[in-house]
């Protein structure tokens, strides 16, 4: 039995933070029923590196985070699109949306309404600024809160303009956090019977992000540099030429700078930095820099990841996407799974689940990644429609079957 099984959740979400939410709930057993537009279905759909599948509306920005769901077309701004939400509502455990601060409030379907349908309801609302203060209102995507947030000023070289994250991290970060904050209040909801509201903020979760970060600034009023591949401290962090790419080397402790230096063949190198104290290693930096450029220069970044970890000191050859993911550590784990309908021409042969897995029943993609509206009818059915009504909705505009 998964965690979730017996759960359903309503899924007013599009893009990816709000999908990613719901689509960790999905994977662990929950019954997530998606809810689009008809005439505006999620953006991701159409994104995506096969031409072919986004013409399909299945992109692979989209099947990355919405496998294992169902989904319905349902225009909510219509009497009884709106009628048939509340209806889905009272059968619901969370609902999670990700519009613009107050549209749904609007629409009469914001938490106030919907909890009067359900009391035990937990309503988790994904935005780019939270519910409060001045930019409550504002649109946002990834790259504006990484610019908002201090991410970029924090990132790239330190003669260079601020750089953004490549990959969506905070759109990710948001959607784990959100998952997070539903889970709570499940149980939450287990031990007190009452349902909650849940405000989830981008920004917020950028900061969570960068909590070490944070903290430090507090202290001392002064926020992060940018500086690259490299620590401006630390030799022993940073990134190295061999001789054929690039090495990242991570010996952050004492104990692993000396073990880097002994097996780089210098002793004497090891017992002087084991010997300084913390706040003054970087006064050896240059010096140590200069050394291990000069000896990581000589093998191959392959030769060194598997040197230096057999010493204890992290280190890892810089890969591709691609490499990392042919790698037979990620082979080993259970991250990466098949799917139903991963055949399909174009379509990943597998897709990422779940950062963990359990002893038994754990994380799995139940579902292909759904079509526009492919499970309208059956979920209109299990709310009580019959097969004549549900056609004449389908006439109106009502939903798309």
């Amino acid at each position: 039995m998964q965690p979730f099984e017996g759960i359903r959740v309503i899924d007013m979400t599009h893009v990816l933070a709000g999908p990613f939410c719901t689509y960790q709930l999905a994977v662990l057993g929950a019954d997530v029923i998606k809810v689009e537009a008809p005439d505006n279905p999620d953006m991701t759909r159409e994104d995506g590196v096969a031409p072919a599948l986004n013409a399909q509306r299945h992109g692979t920005y989209f099947m990355a985070q919405n496998a294992g769901k169902r989904a319905i077309s349902l225009n909510i701004k219509s009497k009884e699109g709106h009628e048939i939400l509340k209806r889905l509502v009272a059968t619901a455990d969370v609902l999670v949306e990700n519009y613009r601060g107050g549209t749904l409030d609007r629409l009469g379907l914001g938490y106030d309404a919907l909890s009067a349908v359900n009391p035990q309801l937990i309503y988790c609302s994904l935005t780019g600024f939270g519910h409060t203060g001045p930019k409550r209102s504002d649109p946002a995507y990834d790259i504006v809160i990484q610019a908002f947030s201090g991410i970029m000023a924090a990132n790239g070289e330190s003669d260079a303009p601020p750089l953004r994250v490549g990959p969506p991290m905070i759109d990710y970060g948001t959607g784990a956090q959100a998952a997070l904050a539903v889970s709570s209040a499940l149980f939450q909801r287990m031990r007190t019977g009452k349902g909650q509201r849940i405000d989830v903020s981008m920004l917020d979760a950028a900061l969570m992000l960068m909590s070490a970060n944070v903290a430090a600034t507090q202290s001392d009023g002064r926020p992060p540099k940018a500086h690259g591949n490299a620590h401006p401290e630390i030799s022993g962090y940073a990134a190295y030429d061999t001789s054929d790419g690039l090495l990242m080397v991570g010996a952050w402790t004492k104990k692993q700078l000396g073990a880097l230096f002994r097996v780089l063949g210098d002793g004497a190198r090891a017992l002087a930095l084991e010997a300084t104290p913390r706040a003054d290693i970087g006064s050896r930096c240059e010096e140590d820099t200069a050394f291990l450029r000069a000896v990581l220069a000589q093998k191959t970044a392959d030769d060194w990841e598997q040197i230096l970890n057999a010493a204890g000191v992290p280190a890892a050859r810089v890969r591709r996407l691609d490499e990392a993911m042919a790698h037979e550590q990620v082979a080993s784990r259970n991250v990466l799974q098949t799917y139903p309908g991963a055949g399909k021409e174009g379509a990943p042969k597998a897709l990422p689940v779940a950062a963990f897995s359990y002893a038994h029943g754990g994380p799995a993609p139940g579902r292909a990644p759904p079509k526009i509206g492919e499970h309208t009818a059956e979920v209109l059915a299990e709310l009580g429609y019959d097969a004549a009504k549900i056609a004449e909705l389908s006439d109106r505009g009502v939903v798309s079957l």
